[in-house]
């Protein structure tokens, strides 16, 4: 079996692979321009591939023995999902490992903003730092703040009960309303204005979709308390950029932490850059080595079930089989 591999692995997830199958691994930090991994995918029976890879069906259809996509991570958006389950190709993911380490990042990423310390470090490397101050950098209080969700998935609900320690208290808007949630970690549902109303920091965890495209924008960031903090882990183009910037320039909003841009790395222009109040992060919300250890055995253990036709452990097309000639 030929395997294309997109990026460099964690060498436990390679040790499990290299015995089973003739596989190639880029070795770039950059993942393959588009006419390489078109190249490498036409003799491939799976590919192993990140977020940053595009397997459309223009690439599908330019790799007629691929049988298997194992995407490591746990979304999949880069992939055409519809097309591959029409050509008979599984797809992977690697869902639930990561949720309590971005949950981690998510909440250190809160509380960084909150109390400036990225801001802090920067004045104190610049010399600026001269003396005790009561006005020095002042911050907003975390404990007993008012956390609204967006989006209560396994990771949302990580970022709650994290915020039980802080006794903060808790608002959620999701489209599925969660009450055995509610009980179990006091949780109060709210319509999606409610929750940017009244909260204090307001944290993303909604997968992107044409409905959640930009979901924060100018006036959803005007609903905001002036003294709010936005924070996203979830994708970067659930958050328009430019309104963004606009609300953090004028004051609308205290502050903002990002860990996922639109695109991807942000560019050196974006006037995101500029503001002391906008802490950004290179999407490193689940990279811990252990994490990003298990995702890629977990992305490992997918591409060769399907290589050997099985379906993956972690299957978002499991019907793809049916269509396999």
């Amino acid at each position: 079996m030929q395997v294309f591999i997109t990026r460099r692995l964690p060498q436990p997830a390679l040790d499990k692979i290299l015995p089973e199958c003739d596989a190639e691994v880029w070795q770039d930090e950059l993942p393959p321009p588009r006419d390489v991994l078109l190249e490498k995918a036409r003799d491939a029976d799976g590919l192993l591939t990140l977020l940053t890879d595009k397997i459309d069906a223009a690439l599908m259809d330019a790799a007629p023995r691929l049988r298997v996509v194992s995407n490591c991570a746990v979304g999949f958006d880069n992939i055409d999902v519809p097309a591959a389950t029409q050509r008979g190709i599984v797809v992977g993911n690697t869902p639930g490992v990561l949720t309590e380490t971005t949950a981690d990042f998510a909440f250190a990423l809160l509380l960084a903003a909150a109390r400036r310390v990225v801001e802090g470090d920067r004045f104190t490397r610049a010399g600026r730092w001269k003396t005790w101050g009561l006005t020095v950098l002042l911050g907003q209080d975390v404990y007993g703040a008012t956390l609204g969700l967006i989006g209560l998935g396994r990771i949302g609900a990580a970022m709650a009960r994290r915020a039980r320690g802080f006794e903060m208290r808790v608002l959620y808007y999701d489209p599925v309303r969660r009450e055995d949630l509610e009980n179990a970690l006091g949780l109060t549902y709210a319509d999606l204005d409610t929750v940017l109303r009244e909260s204090d920091f307001v944290s993303i965890h909604t997968p992107l979709t044409p409905a959640t495209r930009h979901l924060i924008n100018a006036a959803t960031l005007a609903k905001m308390k002036r003294t709010a903090i936005l924070v996203n882990t979830a994708r970067g183009p659930i958050v328009d950029q430019a309104a963004l910037y606009a609300a953090l320039r004028d004051g609308v909003i205290a502050g903002a932490a990002l860990d996922v841009t639109d695109p991807e790395p942000i560019a050196l222009n974006d006037p995101l850059l500029t503001l002391e109040n906008c802490i950004l992060a290179p999407h490193i919300a689940s990279a811990s080595i252990a994490t990003r250890t298990k995702m890629a055995m977990m992305a490992a253990d997918n591409l060769l079930a399907g290589l050997r036709g099985e379906i993956p452990p972690n299957c978002v097309n499991p019907e793809a089989l049916r269509n396999r000639r």
